[in-house]
């Protein structure tokens, strides 16, 4: 990953660190985005595809791509000071709805106990070799995840009641 940039951004006459993770892709460079964006206590990572970059190959298997998606991911979320458990939010982009529900183990060993908020929709991707698209936000230091378990075995968040 590496090649991050610092800048300092002034919001509301708060100062608030900001800077960008560049994963070395040459979509980054082409387009003129970042693999992720590091806002203070946020980080947002860029839409992410199965592609390695170290080799800029791609496996035509939904599932290994998925995997791969994620990789990408953690790499980011590492570069940027945090990891899965720092996730609040997940999106799924796939051009083919039935290619989701084969990707649902890999999806679960990474956020299964994060348990983010989460969408999946069904869309094109820039380039056919793409078959799903995987984009998260976090928070960095939020990775405590807490669960209360009633005697009903439902689990709800910290702090809040039900009656």
């Amino acid at each position: 990953m590496g090649d991050a940039r610092a800048e300092q951004t002034e919001q509301a006459g708060q100062v608030s660190e900001r800077w960008a993770v560049l994963s070395g892709s040459v979509f980054e460079e082409r387009i003129g985005y970042a693999r992720a964006v590091v806002d203070g206590d946020r980080v947002y990572v860029s839409g992410t595809t199965g592609f390695d970059y170290a080799t800029m190959t791609i496996s035509e298997d939904v599932v290994e791509q998925a995997g791969q998606c994620l990789r990408n991911i953690g790499a980011a979320l590492e570069e940027a000071g945090c990891g899965f458990a720092d996730v609040v939010r997940v999106r799924y982009l796939l051009p083919r709805r039935e290619d989701f529900e084969p990707c649902w183990p890999v999806l679960r060993r990474y956020f299964g106990e994060v348990r983010p908020a989460a969408t999946m929709m069904v869309c094109e991707l820039a380039d056919p070799r793409m078959r799903i698209e995987i984009e998260v936000d976090a928070r960095r230091g939020s990775g405590r995840v807490q669960r209360l378990t009633q005697a009903s075995g439902n689990s709800m968040c910290a702090g809040s009641r039900s009656s």
